[in-house]
């Protein structure tokens, strides 16, 4: 007779039933029951045991043209996530395996194998997967390395600094030789973080004045690369800032995402032709060919101690919803992981 506990019948999912105008609304989502299927041929049955919840979903839950598919209503949402299989019908993947899949927002995953990313709970924290090691980190790295051209010598500006990818980015270049790193953030208690433990050289609240006059401040000099994760008067602040040649990697616009009007650009753009600068968006499914790469070189960083991260815990299945309002308020200070 088997010890394996009996799997329950059912999990707990989370559905998108309206696409939010402005700020999502509790009403727009359902905590439902669904029947938990058994993996098929060549498939698994995962027990989540950490899910990730991001900006960019924000904008899978409208239905507007964008670079990747909106969320089905009235059907489980997607995210990042980290199990453990319980039932597999597949080659290479065994019960008790512990896997990085996009079958979040859920207790239990059935899905293809091939979807599934083996991890080491050995090697590091399984929640780190979704974060230092995982989608974030990948994307800060990429996003610094390849896409911000970023060089020994560079300044460097990161707004929204304190989140899992701005945090990374900024420890990041001071390990690869930047010449300074400025962050914003917005508290107090965040700026205090981004100098004392992540080692930026100048920090600002951006809610305690003008982000152009406290980034001059910050950057007399200039900077060499901007790394945008809140669009808006930031963008703005940067242009004027970036030095002849200089970088702007797009990551992200949190400040626009609940918007409902059409929201403004830079009003400082002839700063792009008069400086030739360079302004371009990044995504990490461009990147995922830097992924060892990433490994080998973050990795033994982590482990050391030399860069450092941050987690935001919410324990529960039931607060998944409200862990997400959160990271587009801000309330999180390095990665936003929901426990279950």
């Amino acid at each position: 007779m088997s010890d394996t506990p009996a799997l329950p019948a059912t999990s707990r999912e989370w559905h998108l039933l309206s696409r939010p105008v402005g700020w999502p609304k509790d009403e727009d989502f359902a905590l439902v029951e669904a029947e938990i299927r058994q993996p098929g041929a060549g498939e698994v049955l995962v027990r989540n045991k950490f899910l990730s919840v991001d900006p960019y979903m924000r904008g899978r839950m409208s239905d507007a043209k964008s670079y990747v598919a909106p969320f089905e209503l009235g059907k489980v949402m997607q995210g990042g996530a980290v199990g453990e299989v319980v039932a597999s019908a597949a080659e290479g993947i065994a019960v008790g395996d512990h896997v990085l899949h996009f079958g979040g927002w859920r207790e239990y995953a059935t899905f293809d194998a091939k979807q599934a990313v083996k991890v080491d709970a050995d090697a590091a924290p399984l929640s780190t997967y979704l974060g230092v090691l995982g989608m974030t980190g990948l994307t800060a790295y990429a996003g610094l390395l390849r896409v911000g051209a970023f060089k020994e010598g560079d300044a460097v500006f990161v707004s929204g600094a304190a989140g899992a990818v701005g945090s990374q980015v900024g420890q990041i270049a001071k390990l690869k030789g930047a010449s300074r790193v400025i962050g914003s953030a917005g508290s107090d208690d965040k700026v205090k973080i981004l100098v004392e433990e992540y080692g930026f050289d100048a920090a600002f609240n951006y809610k305690n004045g003008p982000v152009w006059e406290q980034l001059k401040q910050a950057a007399p000099d200039g900077i060499d690369v901007y790394f945008d994760n809140v669009g808006g008067e930031h963008l703005e602040a940067a242009i004027g800032a970036l030095n002849l040649r200089g970088r702007a990697v797009i990551c992200g616009m949190i400040s626009q995402y609940n918007s409902t009007e059409p929201t403004l650009g830079p009003r400082n753009m002839v700063k792009i032709l008069q400086n030739r600068l360079r302004v371009e968006g990044v995504l990490v499914g461009d990147h995922y060919d830097f992924q060892s790469q990433f490994v080998q070189e973050v990795g033994p960083w982590v482990a050391s101690g030399e860069l450092k991260y941050r987690e935001t815990v919410v324990e529960g299945i039931d607060n998944n919803l409200e862990a997400f309002l959160g990271v587009l308020r801000g309330d999180n200070t390095g990665k936003m992981i929901v426990k279950l």
